[in-house]
């Protein structure tokens, strides 16, 4: 989204960054081209480290916000493995790829760090990544025990990297408050388009005077864009992976929601949006609708509108959808302490640490059944709301080099959100050049 210190997860913050991405890209592949294909890293067979191993390791994440919940779970590491040291190097999201495309270039990586599902196939199938295969055969790390969706997600040509250390889906986060102020009736569970459109466009209206806006559209896929594309029963992807998607009339009517929006005021401009993202209206409370992820429940809570606040499902267009996505920790293939960063991994994995993760309300935890407790973490505020949608979770759409495709629609959406040109000549422009993305993975 940002871009403020707050964005945390692909997700928002992933278009800022696009076209590094696409050159960091270019400079990753490049490096590995003298050697370190997929298929050719070498899976050392992993065993539970001695007590008295000595090891001091790095943990590369970009989301300040659980740090908190990370130090928690290194304390219980290091009951087990009081001799691994673990640095944890925080790096802000709108520099994160860049540094580890420096550090994958020169097989420096950290030996433990957040990979996301569009980076993973870059990371992967270039040898940078260690495999599971060791840890799963073992019995270390049982798949099965994380959402099937997303396990694939982290797996390439039969090969599994990592598995989700987390999951995210999609709701409307809302102020009470200013609906009170602006004679709105609230979101509800069957809340549909149109609901929405006119509770916005009414909002900023009535509240035009204090700066207020009902609602806010954005350059985040995966917290705006892609939801209402699936909601319209559209697609990114074909289902092979091998074509867009953005040329179909569903597809066109997911996208054409934002341009209403923005077209009515209900919405800030592109932009304002630039310029302050849309997490920061709403929680400096100069926004009453934030479609957002689950993580900006530790944001939320911390602010002042925090009592304000509740969350209902996101409004339905000819269907229900919400993008599902999820951070998942690898071991880099190069690390020099690839047995103390591996029993990392393995204890993250665990039920017990999921579970801590939860209950300090991070993150929804991917270990099944360990998601119960993030719901109670905001009490008074209806945090199973991203659970139950699971139901209808839509897998982020992510290809072998999805930052080049990434990078056409940060160029050419801007342009249909804002009307400055017809909806249908931006996607029309938008597939034809992501199939020739596409045709080159």
């Amino acid at each position: 989204m940002r871009k403020s210190s707050s964005v945390t997860r692909t997700k928002r913050g992933r278009f800022a960054a696009s076209v590094v991405g696409v050159i960091g890209t270019i400079a990753l592949l490049a490096a590995c081209s003298s050697g370190g294909g997929a298929g050719t890293t070498t899976s050392d067979e992993y065993t539970p480290p001695s007590k008295s191993l000595s090891a001091n390791i790095t943990y590369a994440v970009w989301d300040q916000t659980q740090v908190k919940a990370i130090d928690a779970n290194l304390k219980e590491f290091n009951k087990e493995y009081p001799k691994i040291k673990v640095n944890v190097d925080v790096t802000p999201w709108g520099d994160y790829w860049t540094k580890r495309q420096t550090e994958a270039s020169s097989n420096t990586l950290p030996d433990l760090f957040w990979l996301n599902g569009p980076n993973f196939q870059l990371y992967a199938g270039n040898g940078k990544v260690e495999p599971l295969t060791s840890v799963v055969k073992g019995g270390y790390i049982t798949l099965s025990d994380y959402p099937k969706a997303l396990v694939e997600m982290y797996s390439l040509n039969g090969t599994q990297y990592g598995v989700p250390k987390d999951f995210d889906t999609i709701g409307l986060w809302y102020n009470k408050a200013i609906f009170a102020e602006a004679g709105v009736e609230v979101p509800t569970d069957s809340w549909t388009w149109d609901d929405f459109q006119t509770a916005a466009a009414t909002i900023s209206k009535n509240l035009a005077s204090k700066g207020i806006y009902g609602a806010a559209g954005g350059m985040d896929g995966q917290t705006t864009y892609y939801n209402t594309i699936f909601q319209a029963g559209g697609s990114v992807l074909s289902e092979d992976g091998k074509t867009s998607g953005y040329d179909s009339p569903a597809t066109e009517k997911g996208i054409q929601f934002w341009t209403d929006l923005i077209a009515s005021k209900g919405s800030p401009t592109m932009q304002q949006l630039t310029d302050t993202a849309a997490d920061q209206w709403f929680v400096s409370g100069k926004l009453a609708m934030y479609i957002g992820g689950d993580w900006a429940r530790s944001e939320i809570a911390a602010s002042p509108i925090a009592k304000d606040v509740q969350v209902a499902p996101l409004p339905a267009g000819e269907k229900q959808a919400t993008v599902i996505h999820g951070v998942s920790n690898v071991v880099a293939a190069s690390s020099k302490n690839k047995q103390a960063a591996q029993a990392l991994q393995v204890f993250l994995a665990s039920k017990a640490a999921q579970q801590q993760q939860g209950d300090m309300g991070a993150v929804i935890p991917a270990f099944n059944g360990t998601q119960s407790a993030f719901a109670k973490s905001m009490p008074g505020v209806d945090l199973q709301v991203f659970l139950d949608e699971l139901a209808y979770a839509v897998p982020l759409p992510i290809s072998k080099n999805t930052a080049a495709w990434n990078a056409f629609e940060a160029a050419l959406l801007p342009d249909a959100f804002s009307g400055a040109r017809p909806v249908a000549d931006v996607l029309k422009d938008l597939a034809t050049q992501m199939n020739g993305a596409l045709a080159k993975e």
